[in-house]
Formats: structure tokens, sequence, C-alpha cells
């Protein structure tokens, strides 16, 4: 069966291949073989940089040029043939190095310096010095841009919400029970602000390589030369990557990093299911209606439903990111002594934590744009609770020195007859206060018992998240 949308495996290159497509140039196979001749290209050229490595000549600009082509003029057509190499080798780093050879070796269009060093490529490494880092460029990649722009989307879409619902008065629930009133914009900034602060910290996240050989001790390299100061080329080779240099390691970069990755992302997706899920329950209220999007079909036997499907797709696809993340960091930086072979067939499902992140975090933006809020739903929700102001009143009281004033205001409100404003105004007029308290007291209704949530929803946009 040929390969194509209707037939892939998986649903992120399957049914929302369309969603996923901007991470395939970093984690795909062709991604991946593509970091890798990155690293390859990069290490030969930093080799010629250092002139105590008197077998390598320092590259003329030509040289460079044609090499560095070799990385941006990677394309699919390249990668088949590392493929079709690696048949042969039937390993996928030594196909990269074999491809490269063969690509600088005795070839008249190069700059001379070039030809006849064509065994430098790959050289004193193990295939982790080049795969450690080329994960680590693919990550650096996907994060800067890809996933880091779509947060950033979401967070403005919740930000503009925050504001523009700063106003509208909403009850609370807290335990599913009528609570004292907030705005809706304060719960959207209550999201923002969280998204932020996990935004950060995975924006912050430093991504590490290392490139000490076999088993981390640059065994090969001070066999070759013994003088040079190996660890000060590997690292300012690794910091010019982009990357954090990692001095001591086993065979493998351990991988902390890559967990610490997936935690920070994983919580950032345990905020956005506690939204959506909030979205969810709000639409079933009423609060929300849903844009009706012609042609549409909501139920396959029921007409006139409009199903929250956006937010409920992305829930569940953040449970499936979550699922993946969570194996992600708990399996990665446990490797049997100087190393074994379990994380790299692990490695290669990173696009697919992401990839369902990314997919969930559209999902999110799709249902945000179809959100109306019904301002008359919330209003009168807000009118027929008119117990949630025994709050106000029982601490105003408190202020005065009226004794149990919690328990009269519990025996009032828990006495089965209904509260509305009438049986408050009778209930507050008797009450032994300043009449200023009384005033201040009169004037409240459950619409406008909201603190200063306006406000606060109002700074969503302009909060920023220390490190907390």
């Amino acid at each position: 069966m040929t390969l194509s949308p209707l037939t892939a495996l998986s649903p992120l290159d399957g049914r929302y291949q369309s969603k996923t497509a901007s991470l395939r140039p970093y984690f795909s196979e062709y991604g991946l073989i593509h970091a890798r001749v990155t690293v390859e290209i990069e290490w030969l050229i930093h080799l010629s940089n250092r002139q105590e490595i008197a077998e390598v000549p320092t590259f003329s600009k030509p040289s460079i040029k044609f090499l560095r082509a070799l990385i941006s003029g990677f394309d699919i057509a390249q990668a088949e043939q590392v493929k079709s190499i690696e048949r042969t080798t039937n390993h996928d780093v030594k196909a990269v190095e074999y491809y490269l050879k063969d690509k600088i070796k005795d070839r008249d269009e190069i700059a001379n310096e070039i030809k006849g060093i064509s065994e430098f490529v790959h050289f004193a490494c193990t295939s982790e010095d080049i795969n450690n880092l080329a994960y680590g460029l693919m990550l650096k990649g996907a994060r800067d841009a890809v996933l880091m722009p779509k947060i950033a989307a979401l967070i403005a879409v919740i930000d503009a919400r925050a504001d523009d619902y700063a106003d509208q008065p909403m009850l609370a629930r807290t335990h599913g029970q009528p609570a004292s009133p907030t705005t809706v914009g304060k719960e959207f900034a209550n999201v923002s602000h969280r998204l932020k602060r996990a935004a950060k910290q995975l924006a912050k996240q430093k991504l590490f390589g290392k490139f000490n050989g076999a088993v981390g001790n640059f065994n090969a390299h001070y066999a070759a030369y013994p003088d040079l100061n190996w660890p000060d080329i590997a690292k300012n080779f690794v910091s010019g990557l982009g990357l954090t240099y990692q001095p001591l390691t086993t065979q493998i970069e351990p991988h902390d990093y890559i967990a610490e990755f997936c935690h920070s992302l994983s919580r950032l997706n345990t905020v956005l299911i506690d939204f959506d899920r909030d979205i969810w329950g709000y639409i079933a209220l009423g609060y929300f209606k849903q844009k009706v999007i012609d042609g549409e079909v909501g139920s396959s036997t029921m007409p006139h439903k409009v199903n929250p499907i956006d937010f409920e797709n992305s829930e569940g696809n953040l449970g499936l990111a979550n699922a993946l993340l969570g194996h992600l960091a708990d399996k990665l930086p446990v490797s049997r002594w100087q190393r074994d072979l379990t994380d790299s067939t692990v490695l290669r499902n990173l696009g697919a934590g992401v990839g369902y992140s990314v997919l969930a975090m559209e999902s999110a933006l799709q249902g945000l744009e179809k959100l109306d809020l019904h301002a008359g739903a919330l209003n009168r929700d807000l009118d027929k609770n008119w117990e949630v102001l025994a709050e106000p009143i029982q601490t105003v009281m408190r202020r005065y020195g009226i004794a149990e004033p919690y328990e009269k205001l519990k025996s009032l409100t828990r006495g089965g007859q209904g509260i509305n404003k009438e049986s408050w105004h009778e209930f507050i007029r008797a009450l032994e206060i300043p009449e200023q308290a009384k005033t201040q007291l009169l004037e409240m209704t459950p619409a406008n018992y909201i603190g200063n949530a306006a406000e606060a929803a109002r700074s969503a946009h302009i909060n920023q998240c220390g490190d907390q």
C-alpha cells in the first residue's frame, strides 16, 4: 500500500498531517539525517580552524562555502542517497560518513585543500557524538521555529479574551457549587499567567551536547594528538552549534536535559488540559455559544448540536502528548553501564510528543476562534444566586463586631428558602452597622461583587511571570 495521508500509520502524518507539517524538517528521518550532516560538516570545518592539526589545512572561503552548501542544499534526494548507503552498511551514522566522503573526495569542483582529507570526516567520533548533537539541533530548531511561536499565538489569543471579557461578571463554581463571582476575563487571565510561566521555563531550558568519544574520555583524540586540549576544542565546537557543552558523560549524553524539556512541555500541556475542560464546561452551561460554520455537522443524528470538538480534540491529544513525553522523560536518562541502545529507538519519538502538543494547541486555537460570549446566560445565572453575597455581608458584620455572623448567615442561606434581592435588603437593613456600610451592602449585587477581577484581567497581557 502506497504511503499517503490516508494510509499513514500515525494520525500525525495522516489525518492531521497538514497541522504538523511544520515539524517535519526537524523530527522526520530526513530531519535527523540533515542534522547529522550538519554536525559532521561543522566538525570538519572546526578541525580546519585548529592550526595544531597540521594534516587538516585551514580551509579557504570557497572550500567552506562548498562544504556548507552540502548542508543548505541537502534535500530529500540527498537523504535518499544516504538511505541507499545505509542499506549496505546497516548503520545510519556510518552511512552519513560514507555519503560525505564521497561528496568531498577527489572532486574537481572543490578547492584543493579539501582533497585527500576525507578520512577526517567523522574524525575521532563515536556515533553518539554525532547523534546527540543532531538531536540537540533538532530540538532547538523545533522549539524556536514551531513550538514557541505556537505557544505565543495561543497566549496572545487568551490574553485578548481576558481583556475583552474583563468586565463580564461570572458566577464562580468552587467544588461545582455557586461561589463568589469573578469575571470571564479574569478566568482567562489565570490561564494566561500559568502558560506564560510554563513557556518561559521551556524557552530557557538549556540544550546540552557532548563530543568526547566512545566512553567520554577522548581516548582516540589523545591517541592521535596527545598534546591538544581536547575538552576545550570540544567545548568550543558544541557551543558554536548553539548548544551547551556537557563535560562529563559515558558514551552518551545522559539525556537529563531532554527529560527536563519533556517535563516542561508536559507541565504546559497540563495547564492547557485544565483550560480545555473549563471551556468545555462553560459551553455546557451556556456561557459561550459556538459559531456555526456553514456546512459543518455537529451530530450525525441530532441536527441542533454544535459540539465543542476542538477543545475535546485538544484535551485528547494533550493526553497522548503527555503520555509520550512522560515515557521519554522516564526512560532516556537511564542507560546500562556506559550505554545501551534502548534510547535510540525512543529518541525517534520526540517528534510525536512535540507533534501531539502542537496539534492540541492548534485545536484549542480553532476552538477559541469559534467562541461567542453569551452574556445573557451569565447574567441570569448570577441573578439566580444572590446567596453568594453571604460572604461580603458576614465579613462586614465581623468588622463591626456583630456576634456569630457566619453562623447567622449559614442559617439564613441554608434554610431552604430562596434568597433574592428583597430578602437580602431586609436582612441588611436590620443590621446594627453604620449607615454607610449598609448603603454599601445594599448597592451590592452578584454582578458587581467581583473584587479586582476586571483590573487583574486587563493586566494579563502585560504580566510577566518570574521564576516562582
